[in-house]
């Protein structure tokens, strides 16, 4: 454990200090900040909602289910279990602080387990943004490690929790989906090719694929 921390502390150093420039120093704050993104997620929202037809509102539906137990587990439960300071607070020196120091405990972070969880539900629903969400949200996460207030660990696990936690969300909407389809309720079914006798065939496919 004393050697994973010390590795994060070196890996922390050299992203937080050595890879420091003028551009970073200008550009990572204004992506780390989430009232940057409020005009845009609204905007985004309502795309889904009224022009993604039923993909979009059942897709931000699990999204709010996904990132809003996601940032609840990761805020409320693991960080006061954990209990590890940021970087902000636990090191006082040999840090470049470009924003403020945030809540006393950073592990795991809740920007880093909130972009991916948000990128595995929408990945799931609209596939051709996939990489830009992955790519994005792996921004915002070494965003939060550049700017000081995060340690590589914190997002990297935080990563991996959002991950696990839509996974699941998926998971269990492709049951209740299967399920309801074979009871002919079509309700779940939002693709544009229109559901015909086969149709529990291609649900086998996707619960294979979705996994």
């Amino acid at each position: 454990m004393a050697l994973l921390k010390n590795v994060d502390q070196i890996f922390f150093q050299f992203i937080n200090g050595s890879m420091s420039n003028a551009f970073f120093d200008w550009i990572m704050p204004i992506i780390t900040e989430e009232d940057n993104w409020i005009i845009p997620m609204i905007l985004f929202f309502i795309g889904l909602l009224f022009f993604s037809k039923k993909r979009g509102r059942i897709a931000v539906i699990l999204l709010l289910i996904a990132v809003g137990l996601t940032d609840v587990l990761a805020a409320q439960i693991i960080k006061p279990w954990i209990g590890r300071l940021r970087p902000s607070h636990a090191l006082i020196e040999n840090i470049n602080l470009l924003v403020s120091k945030g809540g006393k405990f950073g592990f795991v972070s809740n920007h880093a387990a909130n972009m991916f969880s948000a990128s595995v539900v929408l990945g799931y629903f609209f596939h051709k943004w996939k990489v830009y969400l992955f790519s994005g949200a792996s921004i915002i996460a070494f965003s939060r490690v550049y700017v000081g207030v995060h340690y590589p660990g914190d997002v990297i696990v935080g990563g991996l929790f959002g991950y696990g936690v839509a996974w699941i969300i998926i998971s269990a909407w492709v049951i209740i989906k299967m399920r309801e389809l074979k009871r002919g309720r079509r309700w779940v079914w939002y693709e544009d090719k229109v559901l015909n006798d086969d149709s529990d065939s291609k649900v086998r496919t996707e619960k294979n694929t979705s996994a």
